[in-house]
């Protein structure tokens, strides 16, 4: 089975700015963000984003500006020698519709999991809300919980990932 590091988006890979993060151009990236993935990524795990977007129901944005962003961090990454394996994003919020794939819920772990074979005991949630500890502890992943825009780079030896 496969061993993988579950990472949220904003916040962990790209700056969280306080705000829906859904135009390319507002769009940052989390400092030394890939030198710390191609370290996970050499050393055999799978890269796996999984992100609310809540946004998408609320009407802010759709699913091709979450494309566009997602693929602008992807680019990004591959600059690094890191390809992403999967990316996830549950479109929905409370406010206006209810899902089993919003974190703090886990369907988009469980989804990953049976894909990808993923042994949970291997693998480690990175995120910078409860909501994505939790979700991953439904599963039987380890989280990380880190402050927002923190290099990762620590973070990994710190945690003994």
């Amino acid at each position: 089975m496969n061993k993988a590091i579950f990472l949220d988006r904003d916040g962990v890979l790209n700056i969280e700015r306080g705000e829906y993060t859904y135009r390319v151009e507002d769009t940052s990236m989390v400092p030394e963000i890939g030198p710390a993935l191609k370290d996970l990524q050499d050393r055999g795990y799978l890269l796996i984003v999984v992100s609310n977007q809540g946004g998408i129901a609320k009407g802010l944005y759709d699913h091709n500006d979450v494309v566009a962003v997602n693929d602008s961090i992807a680019a990004h990454l591959a600059e690094h020698g890191v390809g992403l394996n999967a990316v996830y994003y549950c479109p929905h919020h409370p406010g206006t519709t209810k899902c089993l794939c919003r974190k703090p819920l886990s369907l988009l772990f469980e989804r990953a999991l049976h894909r990808y074979s993923i042994d949970p005991d291997r693998s480690y949630m990175i995120g910078d809300k409860q909501r994505d500890i939790d979700a991953a502890r439904g599963v039987g992943i380890t989280g990380i919980l880190v402050e927002a825009n923190t290099p990762l780079g620590t973070v990994i030896k710190n945690a003994e990932i």
